[in-house]
């Protein structure tokens, strides 16, 4: 495994060595997020959907919030990876996992992060509805992924 803090993933990801990576002598808290592709959006059945990125824009960008949580929290360790490609319902589509010698920073740390990559990093989610209909998730807006699950 290299030693990137942020990266896109077009296959499942094996969480063992991220959390491994995150361990420290001086950590004495770990916190993680885990998104999930749901079976539904604002009412509508999903059946599953698509993430799209523009891929070095979104690792730049996305190892940029790893470094400022890192700096602002007073991290031990950040890494996120966030899934592309087509996803089934249930699938993992990101995951953030922090370590840091306090749990408050750990928690608060993590919570940033996942809301930074949604607001700024270039990936797209493409939704497949039940009704046969499929849409992009606020295609207009300047910010990533949308939605408060995955």
């Amino acid at each position: 495994m290299d030693d990137r803090m942020f990266w896109l993933a077009d296959a499942p990801v094996d969480l063992a060595p991220l959390r491994r990576r995150l361990e420290h002598d001086r950590a004495g808290a770990f916190a993680s997020f885990e998104g999930w592709v749901r079976d539904h959006n604002e009412g509508r059945p999903v059946l599953g959907l698509r993430y799209e990125s523009y891929v070095a824009l979104a690792e730049a960008e996305g190892a940029k919030v790893l470094a400022e949580a890192r700096e602002r929290f007073d991290l031990c360790g950040a890494v996120c990876v966030h899934r592309v490609g087509d996803l089934a319902i249930g699938e993992m589509a990101v995951w953030v996992g922090v370590s840091a010698a306090h749990r408050g920073a750990a928690f608060e740390a993590c919570r940033y992060i996942i809301d930074e990559i949604k607001d700024r990093v270039p990936i797209w989610k493409h939704e497949r509805y039940a009704d046969g209909d499929a849409g992009w998730l606020h295609p207009d807006s300047t910010r990533g992924t949308t939605g408060d699950g995955a």
